[in-house]
């Protein structure tokens, strides 16, 4: 939460109007997301479009100040994430007929718990993850791209507004107009979502992260499809429900090692080092540190006695949701800074598994668990990636995280607000497959609560991505490539191959700036997307509203 500009300069990015923008801004994109994470089981992040629109609201009261719109946009965009994290776990408690004991207040209690988590992650873990290190954070670069670009105009700005326009063209005739499929090059293979995914904005993400990581994400997707789910059942040794239980399991485990690897070689290491350092200032950065530091601490301590007290869970259950929510946002924030996707219900489901182990707690308590850890690992992803936008423009760090925490926790409100509305309007019975809100992924949380598929599968996930990062190397990609859907991994892989292409084409014809002119075009593409999916968004609140 430190900030190397004055404090001057970082409430200046903070500005009043700003504030209003972005929280009228932000009940607007929350509901939206609730409505969107539940009708199609997806959330397209809302940053590429919220830069836009906070650049052009601030430009009509004389604001011209790229920082200034970015942290306008973090607080419009904070409710999102929120939202997200709710929407894929709560709704799971009423597909199994438990409707009755939950209440707007737990839920609530829920949102604000994670929001709490994921605000003082991010605090401590920014340094090491954006300013040390060389995560691409496709997003965020995309936004520092697209801010930038209204700014320089140009050529630049002529690549990535045309690409953007390109990008938006294709997903209104696919989402809106459906004049063509989602996926291409289907193939039937048992157990095996085969095929290309007809997204502009994942052949982007692809391209942007390109390289040696992208490499080990389709490599998880060989071993994991072609390797278990149909090498398994060929060989005789277990049949394809089998098999799918045990790539599940061995990618959360996968994910989940990766996290405690970071936490074991990068963090608890230099834990001691970055407390000296702190003791060591002096003056009124010491004093603010300090303030920052009890300020963090009782959000902790908030948080957990939210989770104790609040949602019934207890003093022991309470400090392993904090202590897990720390290890997954850690996780969050390598997975979105690696590749722009956050399984943020996927990282619930590994706390909710753990809890699920040792404790007697309910079924819907697990799904609170879940609920907590998937609003702190969503935030978590959007902060980052925040952060990374800020790093190549200049915004103050501090401005942003106070943004955020505005965003956030007014977004708590909002969305819970929003779940209620809609399972009041249309029913409980509303939400699940087949149903008006097919709520794809609580569905899986609701089928998860009742354990981990294959535990052998899962331990050795948990100990190879613990062996893999000390190893240097990408085990959280090889554990993505695993559990995702192999058209997302496949089509991520044929944009990383198209840059391999693009870059060997312009080295033979000696192309000056040829991998900027690359990030702006892929950074357009990805930001069209973006912004169509959250206008199509829109439109399906306004339509399912007015229907």
């Amino acid at each position: 939460m430190s900030t190397s500009g004055s404090r001057a300069s970082w409430r200046g990015q903070l500005s009043p109007v700003g504030i209003a923008i972005g929280c009228l801004g932000c009940v607007i994109i929350t509901a939206s997301s609730v409505y969107t994470a539940l009708k199609m089981g997806a959330l397209p992040w809302p940053t590429i479009f919220t830069s836009i629109v906070a650049l052009f609201l601030l430009r009509a009261f004389g604001h011209r100040s790229l920082n200034e719109a970015n942290v306008t946009q973090i607080v419009m965009s904070a409710g999102s994430m929120v939202a997200g994290g709710l929407a894929f776990t709560i709704p799971g408690i009423w597909m199994l007929g438990l409707a009755d004991e939950v209440s707007w207040v737990e839920m609530l209690v829920v949102a604000l718990s994670g929001t709490l988590l994921g605000l003082v992650c991010t605090a401590a873990i920014r340094r090491r993850f954006v300013d040390e290190s060389n995560l691409e954070y496709p997003i965020g670069t995309a936004a520092a791209e697209t801010l930038m670009a209204t700014q320089t105009g140009g050529v630049t700005g002529k690549r990535l507004f045309g690409s953007m326009g390109l990008a938006g063209l294709w997903c209104v005739a696919r989402d809106a107009l459906g004049l063509m499929p989602a996926l291409l090059a289907q193939l039937p293979i048992p157990g095996v979502s085969f095929g290309i995914y007809n997204s502009p904005q994942m052949l982007s993400v692809g391209f942007l992260v390109g390289g040696f990581a992208v490499a080990f994400w389709f490599l998880g997707a060989l071993v994991g499809n072609f390797g278990i789910i149909v090498g398994g059942p060929a060989a005789g040794l277990c049949d394809v429900a089998t098999a799918q239980g045990i790539v599940s399991s061995l990618g959360m485990g996968l994910m989940m090692g990766s996290g405690v690897g970071v936490v074991l070689k990068d963090i608890l290491p230099h834990a001691a080092g970055l407390l000296r350092a702190r003791g060591a200032s002096a003056g009124e950065k010491n004093r603010r540190s300090g303030l920052d530091a009890g300020v963090l601490g009782l959000m902790v301590a908030a948080a957990a006695l939210l989770v104790c007290i609040g949602l019934g869970m207890g003093p022991i259950v309470a400090v392993v949701v904090v202590l897990l929510a720390f290890v997954t946002t850690i996780m969050s924030a390598q997975s979105v800074g690696q590749t722009g996707i956050d399984p943020m219900e996927i990282f619930g489901l590994i706390v909710l598994l753990a809890v699920a182990a040792f404790s007697d707690a309910s079924q819907v308590q697990l799904f609170y668990v879940a609920g907590v850890v998937a609003v702190a690992c969503g935030l978590a992803g959007d902060v980052m990636s925040d952060f990374k936008t800020g790093a190549i423009i200049g915004t103050s760090p501090r401005a942003m995280w106070v943004g955020q925490a505005i965003g956030a926790l007014l977004g708590t409100v909002v969305a819970v607000a929003v779940l209620c509305t809609l399972a009041a309007a249309y029913g409980t019975g509303a939400f699940g497959p087949g149903q008006m809100f097919v709520s794809a992924q609580a569905s899986v949380v609701a089928t998860m609560v009742s354990g981990i598929p294959s535990v052998p599968g899962f331990v050795i996930g948990l100990l190879g991505g613990i062996v893999l990062y000390w190893a240097g190397l990408p085990a959280m990609m090889f554990g993505l490539g695993v559990y995702l859907p192999f058209y997302m991994s496949l089509t991520a892989a044929l944009g990383a191959g198209v840059k391999w292409v693009y870059e060997r084409v312009c080295t033979a014809r000696g192309v000056e700036d040829s991998e900027e002119k690359g990030v702006v075009v892929a950074s357009g593409v990805l930001g069209g997307e973006s912004i169509v999916g959250v206008a199509i968004a829109l439109a399906s609140v306004v339509g399912g509203l007015a229907g």
